[in-house]
């Protein structure tokens, strides 16, 4: 099969990166700007093309990807297929960028990793299902039934184990966009563009508009995705940490005053009486959580 294997997992073998990348199978000519020029494909163009077409066929729209891969071939090959059929494509190396990126760009599919540096595939996973339903495509040379089940239990709509071929990555990545489109259609619409409500106060995400008891309430970029977060996890105590990490980021310097100053701020605007809250409050040794 002209498109298989196209990378493989540790150490060497057929499908293994390490001694022929991914380079034949990328039916291209032109420059790289980290390899310099590419060499001509040793496959029939024609057969990827098909693939590509095909693909094609059932996607009419296509989609934002966030495609995270330490494995510096491996990123570029699937980027490079994925944008053949029309994608834009995000690349991200690690752990931590990865989450920064879904949260930035908010993507329609990721394709991730497990085994990555920074913070682990499987932790981005939990995250990133903490805080919006982006379909996720688990990509590892991690085999064993415990990842497999770790990796779903975590919310991976699908999971494929290297070496693997480009056609088959293809094809998964079109049929989660495809049941993820049909999802949509049917009413389960993706998070970023819901409307979160509770206690008078009403969220639109895509918009990034709040308003209390029907009246705009103007809030600066981190007091909305404060918010936002505390309003997608109602009634559960959340701990300074976790929102510092959660809201700002793995890399933020700050310490977790930050949280609480910008928690006062939002109680000064949605609160009736900010200095006995009803809707933000305290968890004593914890941190705090959003009540309707």
């Amino acid at each position: 099969d002209p498109l298989a294997p196209v990378c493989g997992g540790e150490g060497e073998g057929e499908g293994v990166c390490a001694r022929q990348p991914l380079y034949p199978y990328l039916a291209c000519h032109g420059e790289s700007a980290s390899r310099g020029p590419r060499p001509r494909a040793l496959t029939a163009p024609s057969l990827l093309d098909l693939a590509t077409r095909q693909c094609r066929a059932h996607t009419d729209d296509m989609a934002r990807l966030l495609v995270v891969e330490d494995d510096a071939a491996i990123l570029e090959a699937v980027s490079y297929n994925l944008e053949r059929q029309g994608h834009e494509v995000v690349r991200a190396e690690d752990g931590v960028s990865a989450l920064e990126l879904s949260r930035s760009i908010e993507p329609d599919l990721i394709v991730l990793d497990l085994m990555l540096p920074r913070m682990s595939g499987l932790d981005v996973c939990r995250v990133v299902r903490e805080e919006r339903p982006v379909p996720i495509v688990v990509l590892t040379a991690r085999d064993t039934e415990a990842d497999t089940v770790a990796g779903l239990d975590l919310g991976a709509d699908d999971y494929i184990t290297k070496p693997f071929s480009m056609r088959e990555l293809l094809a998964r990545v079109g049929a989660v966009l495809r049941r993820d489109e049909l999802s949509r259609a049917a009413g389960g619409g993706p998070l970023r563009g819901a409307v979160l409500s509770g206690g008078g106060i009403e969220l639109r995400s895509d918009a990034r508009e709040v308003t209390r008891a029907g009246e705009a309430v103007a809030l600066r970029p981190k007091e909305f995705e404060l918010l936002e977060y505390l309003m997608r996890h109602p009634g559960q105590a959340l701990s300074r940490d976790t929102i510092l990490e959660r809201v700002w980021g793995y890399e933020f310097g700050g310490g977790t005053r930050t949280v609480d100053v910008h928690i006062r701020w939002l109680r000064e605007k949605i609160e009736d009486d900010p200095s006995s809250p009803t809707l933000l409050q305290t968890v004593r040794g914890v941190g705090y959580k959003f009540v309707a």
